[in-house]
C-alpha cells in the first residue's frame, strides 16, 4: 500500500514488577508503533506493534530502529518485500497495513471474537521463589484459569520439582492442565540426563514441554521427541527458519505434538499460518503466544488466533494474556476474564470514524 504518511513512534514498555525469565529479569523492554495515515482515505489510520524482547528477538532495538526509519521515509506498507531477519519489524508493517485495509477501526479479523466470544488463555507463572511461584498459581486458580503454564529449566531443579509438588496440592490434574516451557534449560551433553529430567516432572501429569533444548539441534530434538515421557512443544526453533523446505524438514524430522507461534519472533501472521499448514503435515497442533507486545499488538495477535481457531470445536488456550504487565500500556478494548480474554463492543466513534486507540496519546 502507497501514499502513506508512516511515522514511528517509540514507547518503552515499563514493567510493573520486575518479570524474571530464564534469560534475566526484566524491568522494561524496546516496543515501537507503526502508525501510518492514507493520505488518499480521510486520513485513515492504521496501527501496528514493533516489540522486542532483549536476548531473544532476531533484531536488536538500534537494528529494529534503522528498519522502521527505512519503512516511515517509503511511505509503503509492504510486509512481503520486508526481509524476514527483522520479524518483528515486518509484523508492525503487517498489522498496520491490515489496520488499514479494515478501516482502522482496530477491527482486524471481524467475528465472533471481536464480537465479544471469549478466547481461552492459559495464566503465566513468573519465576521466583517457591512460596511465590506457588501463590502466583492460587491467584491464578481464583481468577478462573484452568490452564497454567510454569517456566522450568533456571532454577534448581530440585526446587523446582518442590515448587511443581506444591502447585499440584492446589491444581489437581482433574482439574488444572499444567504446561511447562523450558527455553532450552534442560539441555545437557548427556542426552540421558535430559530424559531424566522429563520423566520426573512427567510425574506431575504435564500437558507439554516447550523447547527443553537449546534450538539448532534438530536430530537430538528428534529423539527426545521420539521418547521424551511429556509431549513437546517447538517455540525458539520456529525462530529464524524461514525457508519453506527448512521448516518441512524440521517438521518432518522432529515431529513435534505442538508448535508455539510468536508472530513477532517469526515474521508476522502471514509466517504463522505458513507454519500452521506445515504443522498439519505432521499432524503438530498449535498456539499462540506474544512476545510481551503491549496492547496494539496483543490486539492483533488475538484476533488473528481467534479467527484461525473459530472452527476447532475445543481449541487449545492460546498464550496471550500480558496486556497488564505494564503501567503505561495503551488503554485496550481486550479484557482477561475467568481464564479467557475477551474483547469489549468497539470503543465511542472518534472524530466521526469508529476507532480503537487513542491516537493522540500514542502520537504525543
Amino acid at each position: 500500500m502507497t501514499g502513506l504518511d508512516i511515522r514511528i513512534v517509540e514507547h518503552a514498555l515499563q514493567f510493573k514488577k520486575p518479570a524474571g525469565t530464564s534469560r534475566g529479569t526484566l524491568t522494561e523492554k524496546p516496543s515501537f508503533y507503526v502508525v501510518a495515515r492514507d493520505l488518499e482515505e480521510d486520513g485513515r489510520i492504521g496501527i501496528g506493534e514493533c516489540s522486542l524482547i532483549p536476548g531473544l528477538s532476531p533484531e536488536s532495538a538500534q537494528r529494529a530502529r534503522l528498519e522502521l526509519k527505512k519503512l516511515a521515509a517509503s511511505g509503503t506498507l509492504d510486509p512481503k518485500s520486508m526481509s524476514l531477519q527483522y520479524p518483528a519489524v515486518r509484523f508492525a508493517a503487517e498489522t498496520a497495513l491490515i489496520d488499514l485495509l479494515t478501516e482502522g477501526t482496530g477491527t482486524l479479523f471481524p467475528g465472533p471474537f471481536t464480537e465479544g466470544r471469549p478466547v481461552p488463555i492459559n495464566g503465566l507463572i513468573w519465576m521466583g521463589d517457591v512460596a511465590d511461584m506457588v501463590g502466583q498459581a492460587e491467584d491464578l486458580i481464583a481468577r478462573g484459569f484452568n490452564t497454567l503454564k510454569m517456566k522450568v529449566g533456571a532454577l534448581d531443579f530440585e526446587q523446582e520439582l518442590e515448587c511443581l509438588s506444591a502447585i499440584r496440592a492446589i491444581a489437581p490434574a482433574n482439574e488444572v492442565t499444567l504446561r511447562l516451557d523450558a527455553n532450552g534449560g534442560l539441555d545437557d551433553e548427556d542426552i540421558s540426563v535430559t530424559f531424566g529430567k522429563l520423566e520426573r516432572l512427567a510425574k506431575f501429569d504435564v500437558h507439554s514441554m516447550e523447547q527443553p533444548i537449546r534450538p539448532g539441534q534438530w536430530k537430538k530434538m528428534q529423539a527426545i521427541c521420539i521418547g521424551s515421557a511429556i509431549p513437546i512443544a517447538l517455540d525458539e526453533e520456529l525462530i529464524g527458519v524461514h525457508d519453506t523446505d527448512l521448516r518441512r524438514n524440521l517438521l518432518h524430522l522432529t515431529k513435534p505434538d505442538y508448535i508455539i507461534l510468536k508472530p513477532s519472533l517469526i515474521g508476522g501472521l502471514i509466517e504463522a499460518n505458513h507454519w500452521i499448514d506445515l504443522a498439519e503435515e505432521v499432524g503438530a497442533k498449535w498456539w499462540a503466544t506474544s512476545a510481551l507486545e503491549s496492547n496494539i499488538g496483543l490486539n492483533a495477535i488475538a484476533q488473528w488466533a481467534a479467527d484461525a481457531i473459530l472452527e476447532h470445536p475445543a481449541p487449545l488456550p492460546q498464550g496471550l494474556g500480558t496486556g497488564s504487565l505494564f503501567t503505561e500500556n495503551i488503554p485496550s478494548p481486550l479484557r482477561v476474564m475467568q481464564g479467557t480474554l475477551r474483547m469489549d463492543t468497539p470503543a465511542a466513534p472518534l472524530n466521526g470514524t469508529p476507532q480503537r486507540w487513542d491516537y493522540a496519546r500514542i502520537l504525543s
